[in-house]
């Protein structure tokens, strides 16, 4: 059963709504010991002072930013509480906007926003009026010491709330030195083909139909390893050299995928077909 990692209250205008924050991710990960070597014994690492050698305990260690080589300012656990927002337990509404003027770059972090007890009412208020309008919520809140830009949006019947980064924290695609400071115009019947392609493979978004292969793969191993199995290794695949004919290359990619659709519909068409002989069949028996 989840667990709220967050209780506060939502400042909507006059209003507040009393909310608990969850998780609306389960990151799935796999993580790895180290061991030694020769003997499978596990390592445990420490923290050390590296002018003595001496293993420093949780209790002697404080905090420091350093503001010149080797030069450090201290900071307590006192300080930074004292200079928190007085509103640090609040989610303070700033503005509405449109979920399309949101480029998907800004977002971290998903979790789910639920009502506190007795604040249903005003919970579903908000959540009603968000989706009549089609607006989402754009807020400010203070998290584990640090404030966080969010974007709140109705989904179903719950609020989700996403932490974003700020404007200063994303890195404009024009200062990536690799891209081209020119580019020539494509040409058409490559982008007439191109445009084609992606109408092939344009389907609904189905969440589902996605799955970590690779993470499946790594458990496989384990699994096998645990169970005394040889693990086989998988053959390489070689990649192709540069594509020379980039129309070529279009077409085959097109000819491909309309193949793989007709063998689809001629699989599922057999599939039908093979219904009224069996049926046929099993009348004649009992005839």
């Amino acid at each position: 059963m989840p667990r709220p990692m967050w209780s506060g209250s939502i400042s909507f205008g006059l209003v507040n709504i009393p909310v608990k924050l969850y998780n609306a991710v389960k990151k799935k990960s796999i993580h790895f010991n180290q061991l030694r070597k020769s003997d499978g014994c596990r390592i445990r690492l420490k923290k050390v002072c590296p002018s003595d050698g001496a293993e420093v305990p949780a209790g002697n260690i404080v905090k420091g930013y350093e503001i010149s080589p080797e030069q450090y300012v201290i900071v307590t656990s006192e300080e930074l509480e004292a200079i928190q927002p007085q509103n640090a337990r609040t989610i303070a509404i700033e503005d509405f906007v449109k979920l399309e003027q949101i480029d998907p770059l800004y977002y971290n972090s998903c979790y789910y926003l639920t009502p506190d007890k007795g604040a249903g009412k005003a919970y579903f208020l908000l959540l009603a009026a968000m989706q009549n309008t089609g607006k989402i919520a754009i807020a400010r809140v203070v998290m584990r010491n640090k404030e966080y830009l969010t974007a709140i949006r109705p989904t179903g019947k719950a609020l989700a709330l996403s932490t974003m980064h700020f404007a200063d924290e994303v890195i404009a695609a024009a200062e990536l030195e690799e891209l081209p400071a020119e580019v020539a115009e494509p040409n058409k019947k490559e982008l007439a083909m191109a445009e084609q392609l992606i109408e092939s493979l344009a389907t609904g978004f189905e969440p589902g139909k996605y799955h970590d292969q690779y993470y499946q793969q790594v458990m496989d191993m384990l699994e096998k390893k645990a169970e005394g199995q040889t693990v086989i290794s998988q053959p390489e695949v070689k990649e192709g050299g540069k594509v020379i004919d980039l129309m070529a290359a279009l077409e085959a990619s097109i000819s491909a995928i309309n193949g793989k659709n007709d063998s689809s519909k001629a699989k599922k068409q057999g599939i039908a077909e093979k219904v009224p002989v069996t049926a046929k069949r099993k009348k004649a028996s009992a005839q």
